[in-house]
C-alpha cells in the first residue's frame, strides 16, 4: 500500500501536525505502507517530485507538532486552470492537468491521497478523484480543512485558526505600545480573511480576552482603555463611515489614541469599484481570487481615517504571516489529531471525502466532496461576538 500526502495553499498552523499525527495513525494501523509526499502541493503532482518519508521519522512525528507551514511544501495551483498550468510550466501545451496528475498518482501506485487544505484544495482532489474512477482507477482521496479565515462549508471549525486567532493577539499585543510614541494615534491591525471577518473577530476577542489578564496603572497613563480595541470590521457587516467616524473621533479626543481591527475584506467591494471606475485592473489569482496585497485594504481604510480622525501618526501593521506561519496551539492540536485519527480510518476503509466537524450537527464526520465549497461567512450573531461589540460600544 502507498499512502501519499499534499499540502496546499497558503500555510495555517497545522500543516507539518496533520502530517505527523496521519503518519503516528499509520504507524500502527498500517504499519508496512509506504508513505511520500508530494512537493509543493499540486505543482509537484504535475511535475512529478516527490519525497519518500522514511521508518527514521515514525517514532519522532511529535517534532512535527511543534513546527509552523509544512515540510513538503505548498503552492496554489489549480488542476482545471489549463491556461495557468501551461504558464507556470506545469504541463505542456495540449495536455490537460487532471490527466497529467491522475497519471502521475497511477504511476507511483498511490492507493489513498491525503489532501490538507482549503476549498480550493479539495475541491480540486474531489475532481481528481471523479476522473481517476471514470478511468477505471480506485483512488481513495480524504481531505483535511485547513484555513486561517474558517470560512469553508460546511466545516465548523478549521484548523489552524484558533492558532492564528492566538498568535494575531500576540502580535497585537506588541504593536498595541505604539499608541505611546505619539499624540493622536491610529493603528488598524490589518487580519487575514477575504470573505469571512470570523478570524478578525476571533482575534481580537483574543487579545481582549488577554487584556482581562494584565495588570495596568493608570496613576502614569498606563490605562487598560489606551490598550484596548476601538472598532473591529470585517465583511459581514456594513461599515457606515459617518457614524463610525463620529463615534472614534469621539474616541480620539478622549483616550489620544484608536486602536482598529480590520478584515483584509472588509471594505474591498468599495475600494474594486473606485479602482475599476479610474480605468485600472484589479490582479487576481488562478482561481480568480483578488490580490488583496495590490488594492492594500488597510492603507485604504488608514488614508480615510487619518483625516476624519485627525490623527497625527497612523500605523498601518498586518499579523497575517506571523499568525499563520505558527505551530498549532494546544487547542487547535485536539482537533488535528481527532481529525487524522478519523481520516486515516475512513481512508483505509476506502472512503473519499473530506474529515472535519460538519455544522449540522458539531460531529467529526466524513463530508462529502461535494458540500465542499468557501466563502462561508462568519456568523455576526454570534453571542461572543455581539458581547464584543457592546463592550467596546460598536453599532452592528
Amino acid at each position: 500500500m502507498k499512502i501519499a500526502f499534499l499540502t496546499a495553499g497558503g500555510i495555517a498552523p497545522c500543516l507539518s501536525s496533520s502530517i505527523g499525527s496521519l503518519i503516528e495513525n499509520y504507524n500502527s494501523s498500517a504499519p508496512e505502507a509506504e508513505l511520500i509526499g508530494y512537493l509543493n502541493g499540486y505543482k509537484g503532482l504535475l511535475t512529478g517530485e516527490r519525497i519518500t518519508f522514511p521508518n527514521s521519522i515514525k517514532s519522532k512525528t511529535s517534532i512535527m507538532d511543534t513546527f509552523g507551514g509544512s515540510p513538503i511544501g505548498n503552492s496554489r495551483v489549480k488542476l482545471t486552470n489549463v491556461d495557468n498550468c501551461i504558464k507556470k510550466g506545469f504541463i505542456k501545451e495540449g495536455q490537460n492537468p487532471l490527466r497529467v496528475a491522475a497519471e502521475q498518482l497511477m504511476n507511483d501506485q498511490v492507493n489513498i491521497l491525503h489532501t490538507i487544505g482549503g476549498d480550493d484544495t479539495n475541491t480540486m482532489a474531489a475532481q481528481l478523484s471523479f476522473y481517476l474512477k471514470e478511468n477505471d482507477y480506485n483512488l481513495t482521496v480524504v481531505g483535511l480543512p485547513k484555513t486561517v479565515d474558517n470560512d469553508v462549508y460546511p466545516i465548523k471549525q478549521t484548523l489552524g485558526a484558533f492558532t492564528a486567532a492566538e498568535q494575531g493577539a500576540v502580535f497585537f499585543e506588541n504593536i498595541s505600545n505604539e499608541n505611546t510614541t505619539s499624540s493622536r494615534q491610529l493603528i488598524i491591525h490589518e487580519i487575514m480573511g477575504r470573505n469571512c471577518g470570523w478570524l478578525t473577530a476571533f482575534t481580537a476577542k483574543e487579545y481582549r480576552d488577554r487584556l482581562t489578564q494584565r495588570e495596568f496603572l493608570p496613576e502614569i497613563l498606563i490605562e487598560r482603555s489606551r490598550w484596548d480595541v476601538d472598532a473591529i470590521y470585517v465583511p459581514e457587516i456594513d461599515i457606515n463611515f459617518d457614524i463610525e467616524c463620529e463615534r472614534l473621533l469621539e474616541t480620539m479626543n478622549k483616550k489620544d489614541s484608536v486602536n482598529i481591527f480590520l478584515s483584509e475584506g472588509a471594505g474591498t467591494e468599495a475600494i474594486i469599484r473606485q479602482i475599476e471606475a479610474s480605468g485600472s485592473s484589479v490582479e487576481r489569482d488562478a482561481f480568480g481570487h483578488v490580490a488583496l496585497d495590490t488594492i492594500n485594504p488597510g492603507q485604504w481604510f488608514a488614508k480615510k481615517l487619518t483625516k476624519e480622525l485627525k490623527a497625527e501618526k497612523t500605523l498601518v501593521q498586518k499579523s497575517g504571516y506571523f499568525a499563520r506561519s505558527a505551530a498549532p496551539n494546544a487547542k487547535d492540536l485536539k482537533l488535528i489529531k481527532a481529525s487524522c485519527k478519523l481520516a486515516s480510518e475512513m481512508a483505509l476503509n476506502g472512503q473519499s471525502g473530506v474529515v472535519g466537524l460538519d455544522d449540522e450537527n458539531s460531529q467529526m464526520n466524513l463530508i462529502d466532496f461535494e458540500r465542499i465549497k468557501g466563502g462561508k461567512p462568519f456568523d455576526i450573531n454570534e453571542d461572543w461576538f455581539k458581547t464584543l461589540l457592546s463592550d467596546i460600544g460598536q453599532q452592528k
